[in-house]
């Protein structure tokens, strides 16, 4: 159920942050508003996961996924492109975020 919870928390955050990019500098105030209101769920979960996950692991989780699908989505939404470098940066990302989640010894508290 934590893991759920975490990616809610996840998904909120990288809905904020597409949000505030669609709201041009706050020219587009509705979508700036719709950010803040998402950033604010974003933690309120997160806050959730820390009582039972210990931190390391779940900002670990919540940073580096919540990257990786903001730069897979500004392909899409925005039609963003990566080069070589930047394909390889969200490859480790995802890889450093799984190593943590499945090797590591930080674990649920």
């Amino acid at each position: 159920m934590t893991y759920l919870f975490l990616a809610a928390a996840v998904i909120t955050e990288v809905c904020a942050t597409l949000l505030l990019k669609a709201s041009n500098g706050w020219e587009k105030w509705e979508y700036g508003m719709g950010s803040i209101f998402l950033y604010s769920l974003s933690g309120l979960i997160f806050a959730f996961v820390l009582k039972s996950m210990n931190v390391g692991l779940a900002y670990a989780i919540w940073s580096g996924v919540g990257i990786a699908l903001v730069c897979i989505a500004s392909v899409f939404i925005w039609q963003q492109r990566f080069d070589t470098a930047a394909i390889s940066g969200v490859v480790l990302i995802f890889a450093g975020t799984l190593l943590i989640t499945v090797k590591s010894s930080m674990t649920m508290q």
